[in-house]
Formats: C-alpha cells, sequence, structure tokens
C-alpha cells in the first residue's frame, strides 16, 4: 500500500488554502489524516473561526471512518438519521456528514487518507480539498454519485 506523506499532506494544504484564496471564499482550516486516522498536516487561516480545526478534523474522520466521500455520507445522513445518530455517538460527536470531507485514494483506488475542509459553505470547503488532492497527484473521492 502507497503511504501518504507528510510533505504531501502539507502541499495538499497549502493547495487548498491558496484556491479559497483565489476564489475569494471565507476563511478555511484544513486538515489531512492518514489511512488510520493520524493528522498529518493541519493549518488554519488565521481569520478562521475557533471551531474550524475541529469541523476540518471531524469531516476528514467522518469520511475515512464510513470509507466514502462527504456528499455520500449527506445522502445516506438523510434517509437513515438514526443510524447516523447512532454512529455520531459510537464515534464521540466526531460524525460530520456533509461535504468538505473527502478521501484520498492512490491509482488503484486505495484509501491513503481524507481531507477534510472548514469555513465556508460545505460544496466550496469540497471545492477546495478536491484543488488539494489533485496538486499532490492523488485521486480524490467526494462521494459524489455518477
Amino acid at each position: 500500500m502507497t503511504r501518504l506523506t507528510l510533505a504531501q499532506a502539507d502541499r495538499m494544504v497549502d493547495a487548498a488554502l491558496q484556491e479559497g484564496q483565489r476564489q475569494g471564499f471565507a476563511p478555511l482550516c484544513v486538515a489531512v489524516l492518514d489511512a488510520g486516522g493520524h493528522l498529518l498536516a493541519l493549518k488554519r487561516d488565521e481569520r478562521a473561526s475557533l471551531l474550524r480545526p475541529q469541523i476540518a478534523s471531524g469531516k476528514a474522520s467522518s469520511v475515512l471512518g464510513m470509507g466514502f466521500g462527504g456528499r455520500e455520507l449527506a445522502r445516506r445522513a438523510q434517509l437513515m438519521p438514526a443510524f447516523f445518530n447512532a454512529l455520531s455517538d459510537l464515534a464521540g460527536g466526531n460524525m460530520l456528514p456533509v461535504p468538505g470531507g473527502v478521501l484520498i485514494r492512490d491509482g488503484q483506488g486505495e484509501i491513503v487518507g481524507a481531507i477534510g475542509i472548514s469555513g465556508d459553505t460545505s460544496d466550496n470547503d469540497e471545492r477546495c480539498a478536491l484543488a488539494g488532492v489533485e496538486a499532490a497527484g492523488w485521486v480524490a473521492d467526494s462521494g459524489q454519485q455518477p
């Protein structure tokens, strides 16, 4: 299995923050977790609000824990709210089934980590996550259905 490195995670974070600035989005916070759920990189724009690191990490952790992107998590949460309430309890409240959490896959489709972004709308957060993953040469999986 290919391993996500600190240098690659750092590249993703910087590219995602740059995309947010380029688009004129609200101040962002970006978290990248490795495949085991360990934080590799986290940066918060100094103007981002206080809970953004927890939200960004929670988005990344949620998609990693369930094995599909934030859009699919959101779709399933709407269909099965009681199940997702239970998941949130199991995850210690760290379950955020919304866009902005993106799985990071290698060329063979294996999950190597996840990126989570918080600060703007969930759709805009996701746009920045996709840009970050692409900049580092990985495959992004947002959970978007074809």
